[in-house]
């Protein structure tokens, strides 16, 4: 399987169906909430679990949508829960004691926002009910806007998981999405994973990635450095320094030079030739031994 640099890290199927478990209880409850509320025929079911960007996420919604923005305390972040504009119109002209009906797509009155913000506020709690023994996640309505571009909730390529529900109120049909930072929601989905016993099957695919990675960065080119003590000089010596100037390196000829990568200090070595070249011969090695 081709190794994807721009996501190094995705759902295993354990996450998964961690996930699933969590919002198919979601879908059933909220379909209990908003059949009992509006006192019309509703469902929501579970579509999809995807890893996405949020640029890609961003994309598939529409020019104008109820985009209800998240804080996810106790985790970092900002978590997005999305539907349609008509579904939300059905659903406050139900709550209201309308027929229903077609409905357009326009921005909401301060009437409608209050009280398709309380419903909202509703459907939280059937999520904070539903994710408490996986995620532990604790939502909170922040804002609710309609033009999914005035929403910077994550880097355009930061990583997110997008669970996607169909969802029908009465006559209106739609897609409802929430979006929850990858970044935030993986530490809460290894928690005690670590003290799992594997399979035979996942040890050995644990192992034959570990082997292809190693395989395809074994032979990539790094640049590496040899590098003297750092001298430590003040403000008005560095302004004062003039071509021809002379600074100690105040470096013992006795101490090996720091070799790096990256950053990381990975040996020692001293400082000698190679026939006419300058090289460095290395006297230690840093490296912590991986098994």
């Amino acid at each position: 399987m081709p190794y994807d640099f721009r996501r190094p890290t995705k759902l295993s199927r354990d996450h998964v169906r961690a996930l699933q478990m969590c919002y198919e209880t979601y879908a059933r409850r909220v379909t209990t909430l908003l059949t009992s509320g509006l006192r019309q025929l509703c469902q929501v079911h579970l579509v999809a679990i995807e890893h996405q960007s949020y640029e890609e996420y961003i994309a598939t919604l529409a020019p104008t949508t109820i985009l209800s923005v998240l804080d996810m305390g106790p985790l970092p972040g900002t978590a997005l829960l999305e539907f349609s504009v008509p579904t939300a119109l059905a659903c406050v002209d139900y709550l209201l004691g309308g027929p229903g009906g077609e409905q357009p797509t326009r921005q909401l009155t301060d009437l409608e926002s209050g009280l398709l913000r309380n419903l909202i506020e509703q459907m939280l709690s059937v999520l904070r009910y539903a994710v408490e023994p996986t995620i532990g996640l604790d939502p909170a309505l922040r804002s609710i806007e309609f033009n999914p571009q005035f929403v910077q909730a994550a880097g355009a390529s930061d990583g997110v998981i997008v669970g996607s529900f169909q969802m029908r109120v009465g006559n209106q049909v739609c897609v409802s999405t929430l979006c929850i930072p990858f970044a935030s929601l993986l530490p809460r989905l290894q928690v005690g994973k670590e003290g799992r016993i594997q399979t035979a099957g996942e040890q050995q695919a644990e192992q034959q990635a570990a082997r292809q990675v190693r395989a395809a960065l074994g032979n990539v080119p790094v640049e590496v450095s040899l590098s003297f003590q750092p001298v430590q000089l003040t403000p008005n010596e560095i302004v004062r320094l003039e071509p021809g100037d002379v600074i100690n390196l105040r470096h013992r000829v006795t101490t090996p030079l720091v070799v790096q990568s990256g950053g990381i200090t990975f040996a020692h070595a001293l400082a000698g030739r190679q026939g006419s070249r300058l090289a460095g011969l290395v006297v230690s090695n840093d490296r912590r031994k991986n098994p």
